[in-house]
């Protein structure tokens, strides 16, 4: 079977090994004609990039890059890119990278044409409205990791530099134009990036399968996407230069992506304040959490795991599956304890009171309160 495809769902996405040759077509189907390069510090000078750039200069559209990124991307970050961008009479933006050059560019792309302070847009009620839908430039995304699915999403996180709390921001118009999966991009992962990026796909088909919510198509979707996590996760860790398992956890984490519009949970809503206090992986704290988190909600969520790990060849119904999720984190050396990640009891009660308050709390098919997150967090600590 050819891992090769062209897919409009939930945006155009031209899938497969070598595509990023197609970059320079996908500005023009964008409408770009001035693009700038949005991506993390780590990245900017790595030859995946640089050929990126090579390809963006042969087709004349320049190399112009902005790199000023952080791994939880903040306020600052952005308001940089944007400076960047309007001094650069740009007029696209190719979000290129993991999770953090994702959401940055395309919240560069976002903020660009705005004139209110980027928290004004919070994903809060109707909030988005508020926003210039006209005035948000195009933008092509280019995944270099497996994990955040950023690359389908119609959202950003931003963490809040000040109060240090991980902000998310909507608007229907931040999805993509155009998504360019090359699974040869991510060849070069090293396999702790593997395993918590791999983790956050996985992290986001569970939440999604969990949440009380009623979508059907994203609830097939959370089941397959944990079925290619499961299969394929374990291969691209064992050998990154395995292209088949590369490609099959890419489209996990799209799917992940689109999956989790059905709803997030307790697993986010712990792991975003503590990336923003403690400046963690994202992806990596999400597993961390996970099996408290699954055992916390076994009593709403027991019955529809059983079917799940049936489909999924797991024996034992749910408390197989919890069982293969630890050993699944153990395998991939995921520490055991947020405390392996630097997170300190006495931080516990912002933590539960932050979490209390993140969006993905809706979702989660127990309802959360400072008490019961208190109560998860020390448990995961």
């Amino acid at each position: 079977m050819s891992l090769t495809g062209n897919w409009s769902y939930p945006t155009a996405i031209k899938f497969g090994a070598g595509r990023i040759k197609e970059l320079a077509e996908a500005c023009a189907a964008a409408g770009i004609t001035r693009p700038l390069l949005v991506t993390d510090k780590g990245l900017a000078d790595l030859p995946v990039t640089q050929g990126t750039l090579d390809i963006l200069e042969a087709a004349g559209l320049g190399r112009a890059m902005f790199s000023e990124v952080d791994p939880n991307p903040n306020e600052k970050n952005l308001d940089a890119g944007v400076a960047a961008y309007k001094a650069g009479g740009h007029d696209g933006v190719i979000a290129f990278g993991g999770g953090s050059g994702l959401d940055l560019g395309k919240m560069v792309a976002f903020m660009a044409g705005q004139t209110r302070p980027v928290w004004d847009f919070e994903d809060i009620g109707d909030w988005w409205t508020r926003a210039d839908g006209d005035a948000i430039a195009p933008i092509i995304a280019v995944p270099t990791t497996a994990g955040t699915g950023s690359e389908v999403g119609r959202a950003s996180v931003i963490t809040d530099s000040v109060s240090h709390a991980k902000k998310i921001i909507f608007h229907p118009k931040v999805l993509p134009t155009v998504v360019i999966c090359d699974p040869e991009l991510t060849v070069g992962m090293p396999k702790f990036i593997t395993a918590g990026t791999g983790l956050d796909a996985f992290a986001h088909c569970v939440e999604a399968f969990s949440s009380p919510h009623y979508h059907p198509m994203s609830q097939g979707i959370a089941l397959e996407g944990m079925r290619l996590v499961k299969d394929y996760l374990p291969r691209a860790y064992a050998d990154g230069t395995d292209i088949e398992a590369r490609a099959q956890m890419m489209s996990a984490a799209a799917m992940g992506a689109t999956a989790f519009m059905k709803g997030l949970g307790a697993i986010h809503a712990m792991s975003h304040p503590v990336g923003a206090q403690f400046n963690t992986h994202h992806g990596t704290t999400n597993a961390v959490c996970m099996p408290s988190v699954l055992e916390f909600n076994a009593p709403a969520i027991a019955d529809r795991f059983n079917m799940a790990a049936a489909y999924l060849g797991i024996d034992g119904g749910f408390d197989g599956f919890r069982r293969f999720v630890q050993e699944l984190n153990d395998s991939l050396a995921i520490p055991r304890r947020l405390a392996d990640l630097g997170v300190t009891e006495d931080a516990i009660p912002a933590l539960a009171k932050d979490a209390a308050k993140d969006p993905s709390c809706g979702g989660n098919p127990i309802e959360l309160n400072e008490e019961n997150l208190t109560e998860l967090f020390k448990k995961a600590i």
